[in-house]
Formats: C-alpha cells, structure tokens, sequence
C-alpha cells in the first residue's frame, strides 16, 4: 500500500487537550485571550471550530487551513510564543503555578473527503460515497 500525497488543498488540523470540567472556562477564555487573536491575523487560516466532549473531560480544536503549505510555513517559534501566552493566561484562570493546565493528547492533520455525495449511514452520521 502507498502513502497518499500530501494534501494540495484545504487541510484540518486536529487538537485534543485535557480539559477538567472545573476549568472549561478557563480553557475558552484562555483560548480566546491568545490563539484566537493570533490565529486571524494567519495567512490561509479559515477558521476554527472548538469543542468540548463533557465524559471525557477533553476538549477539541478543529482548526482549518487553505494550505497544508500556509499552516507549515509559520515558524514553530512564532507557534512557541502563542503556546506560552496561552498556558500563561490558562496557570492565572485555573490558579495553577506551572506547567500547561490544558495539556496536548493528540494531534492529527486530516484532508476534507471529495464532495461526491453521502452516503447516510447512520442517523446523524454520514461517510463518503464508494470511489469518492
């Protein structure tokens, strides 16, 4: 089996941070007060979507990009900067000293399907249509 190409289009970029339920404001406000400003001023950021899975106790950032090539072309310092503003405002909201209250579980990078059609396969759910 061989390795798909890197994406040419729009790519998602997939977070998962651990987010007590005592803390899920912080985590927002946190967010708010760093990333989302940071995030606008990116060349091809279109956006992103947070979310918060309550059983957990996670949250979930999908963050989308017009280019693999424009996310990956901002400096992984520049990305170190934002990283410590926000676990600097996250240890003043959540009272915690140090360290990063909101810790990265995972990350992932994954490519939109084809628009060829949906198949619905269960209520609420849908996955591409075969060849698509």
């Amino acid at each position: 089996m061989t390795t798909p190409e890197p994406a040419k289009g729009p790519v998602v970029e997939l977070l998962r941070l651990e987010v007590p339920a005592g803390h899920y404001r912080a985590w927002l406000e946190a967010e708010k007060a760093s990333w989302e400003p940071w995030l606008a001023e990116q060349p091809g950021f279109q956006g992103r979507q947070l979310l918060w899975d309550r059983q957990r106790q996670e949250g979930a950032l999908l963050i989308r990009w017009a280019s693999r090539g424009q996310w990956k072309a901002i400096p992984e310092a520049e990305v170190g900067r934002v990283q410590e503003r926000f676990e600097q405002r996250a240890r003043q909201l959540t009272g915690q000293s140090r360290g990063n209250p909101f810790p990265l579980l995972a990350e992932a990078e994954l490519e939109p399907l084809a628009s060829t059609g949906n198949v619905t396969t269960t209520p609420g759910l849908t996955a591409a249509a075969p060849g698509g």
